[in-house]
């Protein structure tokens, strides 16, 4: 049988105050989640998919049965923000990697919702297995953008799907034969915002325990930033039951290197099996439909348009969202924020600026409106509304000084002399 190790370690960061990630590593079944919205809401989200993925897997262990616990997941997630005004809107990302049983063999299969990862290091060759369902990745994959130009975009943390969002959700899926010696990654976004593929493979390279590599890529993250939470889950393949080498040996007899399934010509039912690894032609997702060249046309067209006014919502959203300052009160200190008052949707604000002004500098009746959030449009106008509170609170005292004027003392009282009768005169 083949045998996993595994080790994990997550983080808040340098930045953020509250830990939206979940992971999950509970032998077959390993999970990262990274949730976003509001208050706790992604921290809701998060912890909800990771619970209702392990409940629906373990009824069904199978490849099909992770990407149904994925739906359902979705749908936990989803219902929970429809029944909680306060939680709607919230959403998470989701990646899993289980080790399942298909066609009478251990198999992993790699599953991905959204922009968290999974990595494979194989033979000290690291390669990003899945792919970032983001705005910019498919700008990439369209040829606007370059990888460096995409590390920089403003919009580089805008999803194009993920769970909870909608009441279905795509779910990509990857099978792989399992190979003694490989190590598998699965991470937040908040690692790879902080380290290169290079940096991290000379992580994973160099320990050999995986909870040892998982918190070293922790401390390494926030010591480059930490501008976001933090979570890695390193699993190991330990035995894999000689698999691979059959695998091998089955290959040294064929004559070609894709195989195609005895009755299935669909392209998508292609596999590739090159080093005892099993993927699907491309990055597969279930329930393609079949390729017929007048309906796939037309669905194109649909899908283009769709996706194109889909890109153009979020953008607008995350312009919406993000496109504003406001001045809040963090530590008895006032701070200038880079977004909406309590955010919206999964866009979070950020800090801009700290200033070094007390809460004890202005006004006291300016207080609400700080601890609500006073917004401004651009952070030149904030600064001046900070300057603006001091002066305010300057002239305040001017104009009414504390009183200093020496106490005064009543004279005094006197008393009345009474008038003296005068003497009657001599007769």
């Amino acid at each position: 049988m083949t045998a996993l190790r595994s080790g994990s370690a997550t983080d808040v960061g340098l930045v953020r105050t509250v830990n939206q990630d979940q992971l999950l590593a509970a032998s077959p079944l390993f999970a990262v989640a990274d949730g976003m919205g509001g208050h706790a809401a992604g921290e809701v989200a998060s912890l909800t998919a990771i619970e209702a993925l392990k409940a629906a897997f373990d009824k069904d262990r199978s490849p099909a049965g992770l990407v149904a616990a994925a739906e359902e997941a979705n749908r936990a997630v989803w219902d929970r923000g429809q029944t909680d005004l306060e939680l709607r809107g919230m959403g998470t990302t989701l990646v899993a990697v289980a080790l399942v049983e298909s066609d009478g063999e251990e198999r992993l299969t790699v599953i991905s919702v959204g922009d968290s990862r999974v990595y494979l290091l194989r033979q000290g060759e690291l390669e990003q297995l899945t792919t970032d369902h983001s705005l910019v990745q498919e700008l990439v994959d369209e040829g606007q953008l370059s990888e460096a130009e995409a590390d920089i975009h403003p919009h580089r943390h805008v999803l194009t799907r993920a769970l909870g969002v909608d009441q279905d959700v795509t779910v990509d899926e990857i099978q792989i034969l399992p190979v003694r010696g490989d190590r598998y990654l699965l991470c937040s976004d908040g690692l790879p915002r902080e380290l290169s593929d290079n940096q991290i493979a000379s992580v994973l390279r160099r320990l050999e325990q995986p909870g040892e590599a998982a918190k070293a890529l922790i401390a390494e993250a926030r010591a480059r930033g930490g501008n976001d939470n933090i979570t890695a889950v390193v699993v190991d393949v330990v035995d894999d039951d000689d698999q691979a080498k059959a695998a091998s040996d089955a290959l040294a007899s064929d004559t070609g290197l894709v195989i195609a399934r005895e009755g299935e010509k669909g392209e998508d039912d292609v596999e590739e099996r090159r080093g005892g690894r099993v993927r699907r032609a491309g990055r597969t997702v279930r329930n393609k439909p079949p390729k017929t060249r007048s309906f796939t046309l037309r669905v194109a067209g649909f899908m283009t348009a769709l996706a194109v006014l889909l890109a153009l919502a979020v953008v607008a959203i995350a312009w919406y969202a993000r496109g504003s300052y406001f001045v809040g009160v963090a530590d008895s200190q006032l701070v200038i924020y880079k977004g909406r008052p309590g955010g919206l949707l999964w866009f979070q604000p950020t800090v801009a600026e700290r200033t070094k002004v007390s809460t004890s500098a202005v006004l006291a009746s300016r207080l609400s409106d700080l601890h609500g959030g006073k917004e401004e449009a651009t952070l030149a106008k904030a600064r001046t509304y900070v300057r603006n509170l001091q002066n305010e609170a300057q002239a305040h005292e001017v104009l009414s000084p504390p009183s200093t004027a020496p106490p005064t003392t009543a004279p005094p009282p006197t008393t009345a002399t009474p008038p003296t009768a005068s003497s009657p005169p001599a007769p």
